[in-house]
């Protein structure tokens, strides 16, 4: 497999030795300026009557983050009572977040008193929600019937999915609502991951089909789950041009019902994905024979990036030469398969594209112990999604590149932090 997009994207060979040395391996490096540009992309998204930018905080939860990313008037959507506490430390006003999760939160009344807003993913949460706020404005979650994903594990909708409440149990929503005096007023669905526009058109189609039967709706989110491409031969959605389908999906809504639906979005991949990327550090090279592989072994893996061995997900991968003065190129490319650091046999970075039980080897640059090797593609479901201390490995350092130079965002963790709740 060519190794496709094997540029540093926002980093230079020298910017990657010089962190390495001032930082350690591996880190994580951000790039601010990619940050707020794939930002103002999602607040350009074309709409009809209104829009509302919700990043999903799951993908890169750290605060430095999420205060950018507010600052530039993107609220937060929170997938557990956990991410909200972590939000609202960071400063973010209870009223921007919204928590959309799976498990119900125990100290749910607590955080509605602050003003956080809470979609309700089933009946069951539907009632709590309603036992505690009668009377009040709500939000569910449907699953229209229909999702997308670039693998069966990145979709959250259709009949596999257990997110939201099935489009068919609408009279049980009414009734529940009826029950409690509930006014539903915003409507949420997610399809999964996918980019193309003609999916994600009939997905909207269908979510209004819904939200026609919900009189009382003046809002919809159609979640997150834009494809962002890591690698060359992956394809990117085009926020434009799906934009641009719904805001007319929404014209169209309009003018059969007499309701003007302002939009929500919450991109998560698509704002840190390729504003991201891990530097780490050959640690060996081996191989199996001339029937077998020549690897490369790094001091990173699934601790830091779990995303191959839970997808087969492809990350671009450069391999930085430790020595000076060395120009690209000056030394032979070999096919590699790179392998993580931990005592796990699927911690493979070099997976066959969306089937983590494959290997595929890489093209890379001849590599030799204490290279570095930079893994692109990193800032989404990486740092928040990480087998964090498997092996008992520590989180690695987090580093954003600002105008004025790098910044930690988040110090490595110690052994001692890691031990420190173990009891006799």
């Amino acid at each position: 497999m060519p190794n496709s997009m094997e540029n540093l994207q926002f980093l230079t060979e020298n910017q990657v030795l010089e962190l390495r040395a001032r930082f350690g391996s591996p880190i994580y490096v951000y790039d601010e300026a990619t940050l707020r540009a794939q930002a103002r992309k999602a607040l350009d998204f074309p709409n009809a009557y209104g829009l509302r930018v919700r990043y999903a905080m799951k993908a890169l939860p750290t605060a430095a983050i999420l205060r950018l990313f507010n600052s530039m008037g993107i609220h937060i959507d929170a997938s557990s009572e956990f991410e909200v506490r972590r939000a609202l430390a960071a400063g973010i006003a209870p009223e921007q977040i919204q928590i959309t999760a799976q498990e119900m939160p125990a100290d749910l009344a607590e955080l509605l008193d602050l003003g956080v807003l809470f979609n309700s993913c089933s009946l069951h949460q539907l009632d709590t929600y309603g036992r505690l706020r009668p009377g009040a404005d709500a939000c569910v979650r449907i699953n229209p019937g229909l999702g997308s994903g670039h693998t069966n594990r990145t979709n959250t909708g259709g009949p596999s999915a257990s997110y939201g409440i099935w489009y068919e149990h609408l009279d049980e929503v009414f009734a529940t609502a009826k029950r409690h005096g509930l006014r539903i007023a915003r409507m949420h669905t997610h399809i999964g991951s996918g980019a193309d526009p003609e999916m994600w058109n009939r997905c909207a189609i269908l979510s209004l089909g819904v939200a026609a039967q919900l009189p009382k709706v003046e809002s919809i989110s159609l979640g997150g789950g834009f494809k962002v491409a890591r690698v060359e031969d992956e394809v990117s959605a085009d926020l434009d041009v799906i934009g641009k389908r719904i805001a007319a999906d929404l014209e169209e809504f309009h003018a059969r019902h007499n309701r003007k639906l302002k939009l929500e979005i919450e991109p998560g991949t698509f704002l840190v994905a390729n504003a991201g990327a891990v530097i780490c550090t050959v640690i060996d090279v081996v191989d199996t024979g001339p029937a077998g592989y020549s690897f490369i072994k790094v001091d990173t893996g699934m601790t830091d990036n779990p995303r191959p061995a839970m997808y087969g997900a492809q990350h671009p991968l450069t391999l930085v030469a430790v020595e000076t003065g060395v120009e690209p190129g000056g030394r032979p490319e070999r096919d590699y398969v790179v392998a993580g650091h931990c005592c796990e046999s699927g911690d493979i970075l070099t997976p066959e594209p969306g089937n983590p039980e494959g290997i595929r080897p890489r093209a890379l640059k001849e590599a030799r112990i204490g290279d570095a090797l930079v893994m692109g593609g990193a800032g989404a479901y990486c740092s928040g999604m990480a087998c964090k201390n498997y092996n008992s490995f520590p989180e690695s350092a987090e580093i954003l590149l600002t105008e004025t130079g790098p910044v930690v965002i988040r110090e490595r963790q110690s052994l001692e932090y890691i031990i420190q709740n173990e009891r006799y």
